[in-house]
């Protein structure tokens, strides 16, 4: 059964994750323990994302236009 069938997405590791967004793995570690990163998903000791939970937290982070 394919992960399409199933119905699960593939998980993305920290490093897929830092290369996504573009920034040091540091800064996605500093994200998480401060609680203010997307919701990762633990199995065993290894930490995986969802790319929808990060895109998610992706459109959280935009900035709201400024009224002149």
């Amino acid at each position: 059964m394919s992960d399409q069938q199933s119905g699960l997405e593939p998980l993305m590791t920290i490093d897929e994750v830092s290369e996504f967004l573009r920034v040091p793995v540091i800064t996605i570690k500093w994200l998480r323990q401060e609680g203010r990163f997307a919701p990762a998903v633990k199995i065993g000791r290894r930490l995986s994302w969802q790319r929808s939970a990060v895109l998610a937290w992706v459109a959280e982070q935009q900035e709201q236009e400024v009224a002149a």
